[in-house]
């Protein structure tokens, strides 16, 4: 279990030391060992991504919380290993391997709307699901658009994808300052969440968070069930958290407030060193890091009706902090869950009819093809 009272005369020491292991939220730029890759088969493809972001449009402008709209075709290099997420180093992206954004279009709150219906038109099931990705601190506008194109592409989901970004500063001491902007950030979540469940036709919203992105994610759905709509009046689909850095009591009260109908599942690793720091610092244990055989385990989940997916072998790297996107196993059954075939709306289909403008592109890159995602692969590890 992550140590929860560790004497304040060591807590500056240890500052640096956690701002560092804390960068576990910045995604790793290479495949991991070649696990599960079908690198040799795949063909580069493009992703289009619906973007939803608090982030100011200036470098010069603060953040007010106000949201931002945007619909960006990102493109997944031939090469691209499942559970990677290739970036270049410096310089400009080589599409070859690299992911890239080769394509952006702006959209006002009522076109991003439509937008997002014409795209659910015509599918079937399942496939009239959105998944909406938070991401956690320190990440970029960039990695955040290239983290849900890759977990949409090894995940082999089929519906519409849609990032909601907040301004994280992209920093390494930025912990604090991160915090705030995701407080800032939630009422605009809140609005996301609930003009997406009142499209037409729409299956399922499912919310995949990741670390500081999950106690926003639960905090707007937490407001989101204050107003009245706890289950998205019934399109709330999974609440999946991804090395949560949320405090175990505060998870509670999120959970209770949300009440017993919302399916959410919790991946954790005792062995996940960002999160042992966080609660280091905190000096309370973070619900990402929870150790479910416990016997404190047991207790703090006890009642809550929460599946926990223990990670614990699995992590990847030295800080072990980005393993539900960066093991192929974990991030196909993720897929694999929010993809399931459900039996009351499995031939249901969204009529809405039309086709969204394209992006407006960058140089004249290859144009968008619009190839099928892979089906969805029995996970390894079981996603209850």
């Amino acid at each position: 279990m992550v140590r929860s009272g560790p004497r304040r005369s060591v807590r500056a020491a240890v500052l640096l030391l956690a701002a560092a292991a804390l960068s576990g939220c910045v995604s790793a730029v290479a495949g991991v060992g070649g696990l599960g890759s079908d690198a040799a088969s795949r063909q580069a493809r493009n992703v289009q991504i619906f973007v939803d972001s608090t982030r100011p449009l200036k470098a010069d402008e603060s953040a007010d919380g106000s949201a931002h709209f945007s619909l960006a075709t990102v493109s997944v290099p031939s090469g691209h290993e499942a559970g990677g997420l290739e970036m270049a180093s410096f310089g400009a992206p080589d599409r070859a391997r690299d992911f890239a954004i080769v394509g952006r279009r702006a959209l006002d709150a009522e076109a991003f709307r439509n937008a997002v219906a014409t795209h659910l038109s015509g599918r079937v099931g399942s496939n009239r699901d959105v998944l909406v990705f938070v991401h956690g601190f320190n990440t970029g506008f960039d990695e955040a658009r290239f983290r849900l194109a890759q977990i949409v592409t090894d995940g082999g989901f089929n519906g519409v994808p849609v990032l909601f970004t907040w301004p994280s500063k992209g920093s390494l001491f930025g912990y604090g300052s991160d915090r705030e902007a995701a407080t800032a950030s939630r009422d605009a979540m809140e609005h996301l969440l609930l003009d997406l469940a009142a499209l037409p036709d729409v299956g399922k919203v499912h919310v995949l968070a990741h670390s500081m992105g999950s106690w926003l994610a639960m905090e707007a759905l937490r407001e989101v069930a204050i107003a009245g709509h706890p289950d998205l009046d019934g399109h709330l689909g999974d609440i999946i958290l991804a090395a949560p850095d949320i405090d175990q009591g505060v998870f509670r009260q999120q959970v209770e407030r949300l009440g017993p109908g919302a399916h959410i599942s919790v991946f954790a690793a005792t062995n996940d060193r960002a999160l042992g720091l966080s609660g280091f610092l905190a000096e309370r244990p973070r619900l990402g890091a929870i150790d479910s055989t416990s016997p404190d385990g047991r207790a703090a989940l006890e009642g809550l009706g929460v599946h926990v997916i223990d990670l614990t072998r699995d992590s990847v790297g030295l800080i072990g902090h980005a393993t539900y996107a960066s093991v192929p196993e974990v991030i196909r059954g993720i897929g694999a869950e929010i993809g399931a075939s459900r039996a009351g709306d499995r031939n249901r289909q969204a009529v809405l009819g039309g086709e969204p403008d394209a992006p407006q592109f960058e140089k004249l890159p290859a144009p968008v093809v619009a190839t099928p995602l892979p089906a969805p692969q029995a996970p390894a590890i079981a996603v209850p």
